[in-house]
């Protein structure tokens, strides 16, 4: 053994002696260390010379020592450019939705409705068969947001998340709210006059999770949204990585699945079945877009892809009952198949930059046009052709979201910005 402390902490070496037959092993008790060493007296030599032997050869050098074996890494990143296809698509939905519900739904298609005063199918039959699938534009929606706010997100801290959120949907929002509180308190004959208490619950943006009626039925998406923000915003906290997202696709997925029977509200409320795998799709792109393809994204594209084919049937079943399974498969699927080639970059060469003005117009218009546009249906529809009605609204909208984003959105945006830095920087909040 070797003994700490002691001159002879060494362990016994082998010298090699010239003339010899070998290699001559040390004795163990000799001390390494002793220089210099005699050799042997030769017959017939005085025991009084002596010759140094020299100095040992060096051993052979120590194999390196093994790499360790590399920890699992994310695979390289792709850098692209500007997607401005993905403000293409968010505006195309946004008109797919504004035509549904001017000329698409269940409620429109009633005989006597207060909308357009008999069935929208006796009036526009072939507009009518189009539209009836335009309510698909907020599934479109929900897997734009999922590759954008992911997108958006990485290399970011959740104090950035946070002000990015807020300054993203809250200033058009309030201006909505207001709008439309003003327009139907005017002309409360389609929808009803907003309750004052109501109205001011709905600035919150919270008034679904509290049971209190939206002041525009298109405010229900914004729900789903702020629930997907909430849970993903748990792995913006620890760092974005392809690993870290996966497993937030699977696991939010996995309790989506087993929250319709799980028979518990609160999980219910965080896994939002009704919209979960679309946001997951969208996730899964994004890592498409960012790291190349490979098998695990499109397993979890395709697991998404068949979750959402049975959540179609479901909305057509119990809330659109207007349009078939079929055709908004075959629209949701096609959507995916270009979303899939828009993420591996086969759109890349459209850089047109007035797309980014019209993705810009897209929330603005989403949030202004269906309770104001289908109360002015009621008074005009029998002044106007139903078609030029239509499409002069929509561009009225679009005109009115255009003016609404450069002067209200846009300012407000950035004095939100200032001031919530400003206050996180007092606050002192950590870097992740």
């Amino acid at each position: 053994m070797r003994h700490a402390g002691s001159a002879a902490d060494d362990w016994p070496q082998r010298e090699v002696i010239p003339g010899g037959n070998g290699l001559l092993q040390a004795h163990a008790s000799v001390p390494a260390a002793t220089a210099p060493r005699e050799a042997p007296a030769l017959p017939g030599a005085s025991s009084r010379v002596s010759t140094p032997l020299p100095a040992p050869a060096p051993g052979p050098a120590p194999a390196p020592a093994p790499a360790s074996a590399p920890k699992p890494a994310s695979p390289p990143e792709r850098r692209r450019s500007r997607l401005y296809v993905i403000d293409a698509l968010r505006l195309g939905a946004a008109l797919l939705v504004a035509l549904h519900h001017y000329a698409g739904t269940f409620r429109v298609d009633r005989p006597d409705n207060t909308i357009w005063g008999r069935p929208v199918s006796d009036i526009m039959p072939g507009v009518f068969r189009i539209a009836a699938y335009g309510w698909i534009g907020v599934e479109i929606f929900f897997v734009i947001s999922g590759f954008v706010i992911c997108m958006s997100c990485w290399d970011r801290r959740p104090r950035d998340f946070f002000v990015s959120r807020v300054i993203r949907l809250y200033p058009a929002y309030w201006f909505g709210v207001v709008f439309t509180t003003v327009v139907l308190t005017a002309y409360p004959v389609v929808w009803g006059r907003p309750n004052t208490r109501e109205a001011f619950f709905n600035l919150s943006m919270l008034q679904s999770g509290s049971h209190v009626r939206n002041v525009d039925g298109v405010y229900w998406t914004l729900w789903s949204e702020l629930r997907f923000y909430l849970v993903f915003l748990a792995v913006v906290a620890t760092g974005l990585t392809y690993r870290k997202v996966v497993i937030f696709c699977c696991t939010w997925g996995a309790l989506a699945a087993i929250a319709p029977v799980a028979g518990l509200p609160a999980l219910s409320l965080l896994a939002d079945p009704d919209s979960t795998w679309y946001f997951i799709a969208g996730l899964a792109l994004y890592l498409m877009h960012r790291f190349g393809q490979d098998l695990l994204l499109w397993g979890i594209l395709g697991l998404s892809w068949l979750m959402a084919q049975n959540e179609l049937a479901r909305r057509i079943e119990h809330v659109e009952h207007v349009s078939g399974w079929r055709g908004a498969l075959l629209i949701y699927t096609l959507f995916l198949a270009f979303m899939a080639a828009v993420a591996l970059g086969f759109t890349d060469r459209v850089q047109w930059k007035w797309l980014v003005t019209a993705g810009s117009l897209t929330y603005p218009f989403y949030l202004l046009h269906y309770a104001a546009g289908t109360t002015a249906i009621h008074y005009l529809h029998d002044r106007v052709d139903a078609r030029l009605l239509i499409a002069g609204l929509i561009a009225a909208s679009l005109l009115l979201s255009y003016f609404v984003h450069r002067f209200f959105e846009r300012p407000v945006s950035r004095f939100l910005k200032r001031g919530l830095t400003k206050a996180f920087d007092q606050l002192g909040a950590p870097s992740r």
